[in-house]
């Protein structure tokens, strides 16, 4: 008996011409989130901590390496214990997750379609993701998909991390793209509130990690499916708003002969 996939209302874009999509990594590309329990688990063996489990960190993931450590050490310890081992334990897993990188994960369907259907449409691309820039770019080589994208920003690129908009408005400045011709796609409310605050349209994925909360409750310009989903909205929506046809510029000569 096969299950039919939830139907979502279509997504409404009020937004102009859309130029360039900002993709979030982990839980929209790419599921990493073996990866991270793997991870864990070599850092708190190290700690002599009881192992974690791939259901508690999903819902600790997509706020960043220090929010992730964290989170799995508060049940763990005691708080100040927790505090004066929270620089050796993200240092360990640094290390542990650096060697597993890319190991246990699996790619979204549609994530490559969706991308080439995007990019075969004129958008220029970009990945923001709260993962530390060295391990997002390892993984998207690792999938073949680096080459797709006009820049990657992780969470240590730049002063903050998403849901600050900060990370979605250098990429913008990367692409030369104005952030009202952009639109930002993810998993989480944190992409969402990224997106929001650059002034950017957005839409949200179903499957991936949003913290334990149900996608309806993400504000959001819609819910797509997958990667392909989006990328056929984003082009339906640039049909209805056509290019703009630049002005005729005059040359000297004709500029001279206009003037006599």
């Amino acid at each position: 008996m096969t299950t039919t996939p939830p139907r979502y209302a279509a997504p409404v874009l009020s937004a102009p011409r859309i130029a360039a999509a900002i993709i979030d990594l982990d839980g929209t590309m790419v599921d990493t989130a073996d990866d991270f329990t793997a991870g864990l688990n070599g850092m708190l063996a190290q700690l002599d901590a009881e192992e974690t489990s791939r259901e508690e960190v999903i819902d600790y993931v997509g706020k960043g390496s220090e929010h992730l450590i964290r989170s799995v050490l508060a049940p763990r310890f005691a708080a100040d214990h927790a505090q004066e081992r929270f620089d050796e334990a993200l240092a360990i897993y640094q290390a542990e997750y650096a060697k597993i990188n890319g190991s246990h994960t699996r790619l979204y369907p549609d994530v490559e379609a969706g991308l080439a259907a995007l990019r075969d449409a004129g958008l220029k691309l970009a990945c923001v993701t709260n993962k530390p820039h060295r391990f997002a770019v390892e993984l998207l080589k690792q999938y073949k998909l680096f080459p797709l994208f006009s820049v990657v920003i992780g969470g240590d690129s730049v002063g903050k991390k998403k849901p600050d908009p900060l990370p979605m408005l250098a990429a913008c400045d990367a692409m030369q793209v104005s952030p009202q011709a952009a639109i930002a796609i993810g998993d989480s409310e944190n992409d969402a509130l990224a997106g929001r605050a650059a002034g950017m349209a957005t839409l949200t994925l179903p499957y991936g990690y949003n913290h334990d909360q149900a996608v309806q409750t993400i504000r959001s310009d819609g819910i797509v499916s997958t990667l392909l989903e989006a990328a056929k909205v984003i082009a339906a929506h640039n049909q209805a708003k056509p290019e703009a046809k630049p002005e005729a510029k005059l040359d000297a000569k004709s500029a001279v002969s206009r003037s006599a």
